[in-house]
């Protein structure tokens, strides 16, 4: 899933106060380089008028969305606070603000702005869901849903639509959240990039209930929607990898990994390159997901749950999974963080704790496939031989093929549990 899961473009929502109307005309160019350009020379021509400053704002923040360059957030985050010098009651400022201490991962923070905004426009119904996203990465799930039913209510539209989508996936309603995001894609958006993002969340929740005609589908056409969409070459890639079609899923992950060099993307061509015999190109993967975390470190990053799985998965720098995987939760408290923790926790040996955090992970039912597998290997090193059963049995039974190692782990170890 994505870090964040808003999916409305902000310099859309930024300006929903002044009519519909007038978004669309604002928004006349069709790419996002196109809007930056146009907003960046309304802001040297009119200097004074913080409306073309928001607006350039919100096309940065776009462009990060797309590029995964947070660049481009400094650069809005610069904007707003000028603007905010100037105005401090600025309507389309302090939305703007929200949604960058959302991409900052400042989750309590965006709860408290997204509060004040709904105290100051209650039937505004982007800051409901601002709200309804900083409580779902903080684990607060009930408040989220009164926050996207709230949302929902007061503007039925993509935007609402897939935070219904993935409320539901994590409660553990896959058929209700495939179907509320098959709404999502079919009510559009002003961004492609949007749309197909909610394609490519389409993909994935097909792929993880075993579903893999329908994913490639759905990543295919946010290919079409969106060209050289990376997430999308990222989803072919595990869809083609379990297929068997190892060559066409290294090229898929290739292509996503030459727009964003993320470290799951390495980790998987690690594993495709070793499957396929190319030992010195899986070693190079290995060495760039080095590169990465040493990139991190110097960055003082001190949170990565994507990064602890990599290392938890690969048997490797487990002291690393671990350590990103704790302060992780000091930031959120969603399942996702409790899966990647109880993960990093058992390939340290320390598989009590291990098994707490999995039974957090697990608390929705939220139909993950990792999430039984982690739980199974957990009981099985605690000897609790029909659990650990239970546990790998869910896990194969929502897509027997969801991981190239990992899926191969489960079906040896459930072997051994059923001939014991």
């Amino acid at each position: 899933m994505r870090v964040s899961v808003l999916l409305t473009a902000v310099v859309c929502a930024a300006l929903a106060a002044r009519g519909e109307d007038a978004v669309r005309r604002a928004a006349a160019p069709a790419t996002t380089d196109g809007r930056i350009a146009t907003y960046e020379k309304l802001s040297r021509s009119k200097p004074e008028d913080a409306h073309y400053k928001n607006l350039l704002a919100g096309a940065y923040i776009q462009k990060m969305r797309e590029t995964t360059d947070f660049g481009y957030v400094d650069r809005a985050s610069r904007i707003v606070t000028q603007v905010l010098a100037v105005e401090p009651e600025n309507y389309e400022a302090r939305r703007l603000r929200s949604e960058i201490e959302l991409e900052r991962h400042h989750f309590a923070e965006v709860a408290e702005l997204s509060r004040q905004m709904i105290a100051a426009a209650p039937d505004d119904a982007w800051n409901w869901g601002t709200l309804g996203d900083a409580l779902m990465e903080l684990g607060r799930y009930d408040g989220a849903a009164e926050a996207y039913q709230k949302m929902v209510t007061l503007r039925p539209n993509q935007s609402s639509y897939n935070r219904a989508s993935y409320h539901r996936w994590v409660m553990g309603d896959a058929r209700g959240a495939i179907a509320i995001m098959q709404q999502a894609i079919a009510s559009g958006s002003p961004a492609s990039e949007n749309t197909a993002w909610c394609l490519v969340d389409l993909g994935n929740l097909y792929f993880k209930t075993g579903r893999l005609v329908e994913a490639e589908k759905a990543y295919r056409s946010a290919l079409t929607t969106f060209n050289g969409y990376y997430p999308a070459y990222a989803g072919l890639g595990r869809v083609q990898a379990a297929q068997g079609k190892f060559n066409e899923a290294i090229e898929s992950y290739q292509r996503a990994q030459s727009v964003v060099p993320m470290p799951e993307y390495a980790a998987a061509l690690a594993d495709l390159d070793e499957r396929t015999g190319n030992k010195g190109e899986a070693r190079r993967q290995l060495e760039l997901i080095d590169v990465v975390d040493k990139m991190a470190r110097a960055g003082n990053e001190k949170t990565n749950r994507n990064l602890a799985l990599v290392f938890a998965d690969q048997d490797r720098n487990l002291g690393r999974a671990l350590e990103l995987a704790r302060a992780e939760l000091d930031v959120r408290g969603d399942v996702y963080t409790y899966d990647a923790l109880a993960w990093a926790l058992y390939k340290n040996g320390r598989v009590e704790e291990a098994e707490r955090a999995a039974a957090s992970a697990r608390a929705f039912g939220t139909p993950e496939p990792a999430f039984y597998h982690h739980a199974g290997l957990i009981a099985a090193a605690m000897n609790k031989k029909a659990e650990a059963a239970k546990y790998l049995e869910r896990a194969l039974a929502l897509n027997p093929r969801f991981d190239l190692r990992q899926a191969e782990i489960a079906e040896n170890i459930l072997r051994s549990l059923h001939a014991r």
